[in-house]
């Protein structure tokens, strides 16, 4: 435990109760796997679906309305939640999320009016090219360290 007077060195689990603690739960949760990627292949799959469903009077008709119309964008958003909550297989999720995308130009009017096809295969490849425990770039390394100093200037002068 820190002296009195002097501040806690950052990362030592010492906190305050004037202040919040040093990395907030969501954004440690969204750092430790590919969110956007997920994110954007979710709803992807999610404009697609509500294509399919919305009562347009311009509806392409375009491909397999049955089965396969429903199942791709399906796919979609179920790649897109596995990509969320399950980042370790990431690289399989991605492939199969981008293939689902690109088929849905074929099966789910032209891909969703080309907006789900293009969030698909836009999270896809930033699923695939998401790299865990990479260090930070230099100069996010040096706002955290900011950060950091300030707060601990803050709980030293309380």
């Amino acid at each position: 435990m820190a002296a009195e007077g002097t501040a806690a060195a950052p990362g030592t689990g010492a906190e305050t109760a004037a202040g919040p603690p040093a990395h907030p739960v969501k954004r440690d949760w969204r750092g430790r796997r590919p969110f956007w990627g997920g994110l954007l292949v979710l709803l992807g799959g999610a404009e697609i679906l509500f294509t399919l469903r919305a009562p347009l009077p311009v509806v392409l008709h375009i491909g397999m309305q049955g089965l396969a119309g429903y199942l791709v964008p399906a796919v979609m958003v179920l790649c897109g939640l596995l990509i969320l909550f399950n980042p370790a297989q990431r690289l399989f999720y991605s492939v199969l999320a981008v293939l689902a995308s690109l088929a849905s130009w074929i099966t789910s009017n032209l891909g969703g009016f080309l907006i789900g096809m293009l969030l698909g295969v836009a999270g896809s490849c930033l699923t695939f090219g998401w790299l865990p425990d990479q260090p930070l770039r230099r100069g996010r390394q040096r706002r955290l360290d900011r950060r950091e100093e300030r707060r601990a200037a803050r709980t030293a002068s309380v």
